[in-house]
């Protein structure tokens, strides 16, 4: 089985995925005017309300017509983002709200509904807050890549060319994070899905799965470039791959059988989360195989310098 040969197909599905999200990206900016996602209350400050009614749930339009007739001496509450939990609740997000008028405005659900209702969470963080989140969520990511980028160096310093290892697994990842936030911007765009902190988590929680999957495709080519020396580079790698592919996929698999159940009967609060890690686990499985291993080849071969002279070779 000769997996390197079609790389070249391996890269234009790549792209064919990455610039679906980008699209969505530039789609969200100009719907929100905010950035490339809808960002939740952890990045740009805002209040959480999780209520249960215990007699009929109300429509969701009719939570948004309460919210925007809702006003305080000290404070108005409009546009809310309402979401079902279940078949009794609502997580509804909307600008910050102090506690005095988070317990007026669940005053008049009940009156207004006539319904018990339960707080089942309350948060708030200022505007302030969620820009120092998203500085801090930026710098993580870029400190994960520094860090990964300098382990495989080192980790792989007894092979030829040991940095090619490393900038391959980060443009790897790079595809990864491009993947994930593509999604996110669709399913924000047609959902109403928001980038919260759990987003955040999971896009980490991604960016170490790849890495950690394509070391092992790299391990392998790294113990066969000392066994096989006589075999070309490509074929090595090929080879590698092909012994390492069912590690790769059996652990990969046994992950994404667990997302898939968690999606189904998991809940809503923690399906967003479990979805995103779900399109990343997938991505970062693909990436090592059909992406990582195969830069190391087109770099190796220098493929590069005859990219815009095959026609000239053909004749």
């Amino acid at each position: 089985m000769n997996i390197t040969k079609n790389r070249y197909w391996y890269f234009l599905i790549s792209l064919l995925v990455i610039i679906p999200g980008f699209v969505f990206m530039g789609m969200n900016w100009v719907k929100t005017k905010e950035g490339p996602l809808p960002l939740g209350i952890d990045f740009r400050g805002g209040s959480l309300l999780e209520v249960q009614f215990e007699g009929a749930l109300p429509a969701s339009t009719e939570i948004t017509t309460l919210y925007k007739d809702f006003s305080t001496e000290a404070e108005s509450i409009e546009d809310p983002i309402v979401q079902p939990l279940g078949t009794d609740s609502y997580a509804i997000r909307s600008k910050t709200m102090s506690d005095e008028t988070k317990g007026l405005l669940v005053a008049e659900m009940e009156s207004r509904f006539g319904s018990k209702v339960t707080v089942l969470n309350f948060t708030s963080v200022s505007a302030s807050v969620g820009a120092e989140v998203t500085k801090s969520a930026g710098w993580a990511v870029l400190a994960a890549a520094a860090a990964i980028l300098i382990y495989i160096w080192y980790a792989f310093r007894s092979v030829e060319h040991a940095y090619r290892y490393g900038t391959a697994a980060i443009l790897a990842m790079l595809h990864d994070v491009l993947v994930v936030v593509g999604v996110e911007a669709m399913l924000g765009y047609f959902l109403g899905w928001e980038a919260d902190a759990l987003f955040l988590t999971a896009l980490l929680t991604v960016i170490g799965f790849s890495v950690h999957d394509t070391i092992v495709v790299f391990d392998r080519v790294r113990e066969n470039s000392h066994v096989l020396r006589r075999v070309d580079y490509e074929t090595m790698v090929n080879h590698s791959i092909i012994q390492s592919l069912d590690r790769s996929l059996n652990t990969q698999l046994t992950v994404m059988f667990t997302l898939t159940a968690l999606v189904l009967f998991g809940g809503d609060s923690i399906r967003h989360f479990v979805i995103i890690l779900l399109v990343g686990i997938f991505s970062g499985t693909y990436s090592s195989i059909f992406n990582a291993a195969q830069i190391l080849v087109v770099w190796e071969n220098r493929e590069w310098e005859t990219w815009f002279k095959r026609k000239e070779i053909t004749a």
